[in-house]
This record gives C-alpha cells, structure tokens and sequence, in this order.
C-alpha cells in the first residue's frame, strides 16, 4: 500500500503521547508529498480520546489493537502486532518515536524485518538518491536526518533497497500541529488473538510505581538556561535560578554544565539531553556546540549572555549581550522587578 506508519505511544495517563502526535503531524507533511496516507499503530487498553486525538492530526487509518494485556508496555505482544501489520500492509515508510518504548521495539522490527533503522533523527524530508553504482536515480526516498560523529557533523542517511524506511525521531524536534480539526478517517480493528500469541504475554506485572516528574523542561515556555561558563561562582546557577523564577521560567543546562555537577540530568538541554521549543530561551555563559544547539534551535526568541562574541550561540541568537552573566543576570532581574509592578 506504500503508506506511512506511525507507532502510537500511550502515556500513563491512557492518552496518545506527544511524541507520536508530533510524528503524526510530520508524517502527514511526508503523505502529502508522497500522495499516500497516513496510518496510525496503537496497541493499549480503554485508550482515551483515540478517535478525537488523532485525526485532526491527519491520521487517514487507526489501527487498533485492543487488549487489557497490552498496557503497560511489553515488548513481545507489541511486536508481534507491528511486525504482521507492516508485512501485511507493506508500507514504504515506518516512524517511531526515539524513546525508552521505541528504542526498545523499532530495532527488534527492523532486524526482523531485515530492513534499516536510523535512530535519533532531528528531521525528515522527502528527496531523491542517485545510486552511482546501479546508475540510478530513485526519487521519493526518506531523507533521514541526525546528528552524527558526536555531533560534530549533521549526517543524511537514505534507505533505497529495503522497504519500509524506519527511523526513531527524538522527542520535541518536530512541531505539533492540527491539520484540519474535523479530518476523519478509517477505523480498522486489529484482532489481536490473531496477532499474538499467548506465549508473548510471558511476563506477569504484579504491581508498579510511577514516580511523580521532577522537572518538566521539554514544556516550560521561557527557559534560562547555564553553561559551563556559570561554574566560576559557587552562586551561578543559584543566580539562574532567580531569573528563571522572577521569569517564571525553568532552568536549563548545557552537556558541560551536567557533567560538572551543576544541574541535574532532567535539565540537559542537547542531543544527549531533551529537545525543547519555548517561546524564550536565555543562554547564560553557553557557548552554544552543536550538540547543544540541536536540542534548542527552534526556540522562538534566543537571548545570549556571553564574555565571547564569537561564540557559536551567537550565531543562531536573535539577541546578544556580550558581558558577564554574573553581572548582567541580576540587573536583568532588578529591571524586570521594577517594571512588572
């Protein structure tokens, strides 16, 4: 049928995860393109708001697999589903979200069905590949996009002799948007005792702990965010701390700032950390490597404090202060004190 999949997560809360509703809104862009549709894989129990959730996303099919078995998550059963539906309705491209869920079932998919996988992209286009060696060109392929070498380059990997082109997209690089919020669709469900078999379900959950999130940056809408420049001051992300809170903003920080025990994991802005998109974003003391800059690129506004001018994040900020963080910082706040009143 040569369509485009996209695995739907669920979230603990029963709901489709953000992160498949962006793949959803980045592979309708594709489908249009390609002229094919877009179908949806979800396999839960009870899932709310399916229908309503997906569609105005643009999704033309729901396939879905119903069984109180299949949530939470477990890998055999969700595999079992993906791999017969793929091999039955042969789509040309197949899309997961590069999460613990994905990075656990698109490989095991892949391998099975002895095609390739790129993980971790930041983005996805639709162009064409000259194969030199078969002198060929080959038009509508999946150009697979992602950081590569640490980084330190941006690499296009295309897929021209298996089907379907797989790849896992990080968390909040693609936008989330309604493509028409009264697009309806096909609603086929997937009988699951044909899918799986008993033996899949070999792992019994006998009770489970959800640990409340510490830190939500991947949704805060201002963020202050420190590099390894604010370690000169025992006080330096302390002084962060009260911008971000004067802002009402959350705190972020660099790969480097992490490392040097500045900040917690959670607030690990970067290809090794999360992607974010707020409306403002403030570097203070970032340099802004390439590895940083793909997890924060697409934010709206982009204010950066610096001793550097010639720091990379200057390059992509909409405004630059070249001075020190800790001088500029408290008079950013004392101005914002004065004049909110």
């Amino acid at each position: 049928m040569d369509n485009i999949f996209v695995y739907c997560e669920i979230t603990e809360e029963n709901y489709i995860a953000d992160v498949s509703l962006e793949l959803i809104s980045k592979a309708r862009k594709l489908a249009d393109k390609l002229n094919v549709k877009v179908e949806a894989i979800v396999c839960g129990h009870e899932v709310k708001d399916l229908e309503s959730t997906l569609y105005p996303y643009g999704v033309d099919v729901i396939n879905y697999a119903e069984d109180e078995r299949l949530f939470p998550y477990q890998t055999l059963p969700h595999f079992s589903i993906v791999t017969k539906l793929i091999e039955e309705k042969k789509p040309q491209i197949c899309l997961f979200g590069a999460t613990s869920v994905g990075r656990d079932l698109a490989p095991r998919v892949a391998s099975y069905l002895r095609c390739g996988l790129t993980a971790d992209c930041t983005s996805l286009e639709i162009g064409e590949y000259e194969d030199k060696k078969n002198n060929r060109v080959i038009d509508n392929l999946l150009y697979q996009i992602r950081p590569a070498f640490g980084g330190n380059i941006i690499a296009t990997i295309v897929n021209p002799d298996t089907r379907p082109q797989m790849a896992t997209v990080r968390e909040g690089v693609m936008k989330k948007e309604i493509y028409d919020k009264n697009y309806s669709g096909e609603f086929s469900r997937i009988p699951v005792k044909n899918y799986v078999k008993d033996s899949d379900f070999c792992i019994e959950i006998l009770s489970r702990e959800i640990e409340a999130q510490k830190v939500n940056i991947k949704g805060a809408q201002i963020i202050v965010c420190g590099g390894y420049g604010m370690n000169s001051k025992p006080e330096g992300f302390k002084l962060l701390q009260q911008l971000a809170d004067t802002l009402g903003a959350e705190v972020g920080a660099t790969r480097a700032a992490v490392d040097g025990g500045l900040a917690e994991h959670e607030r690990q802005i970067g290809q090794t950390g999360v992607t974010v998109r707020p409306k403002l974003y403030i570097g203070c003391g970032v340099s802004g490597a390439v590895q940083h800059r793909a997890g924060m690129d697409q934010s709206s506004k982009i204010i950066s404090i610096n001793t550097d001018p010639n720091a990379p994040l200057n390059s992509i900020a909409d405004y630059t202060i070249i001075g020190d963080a800790f001088e500029v910082v408290p008079k950013l706040i004392e101005y914002y004190k004065k004049n909110s009143k």
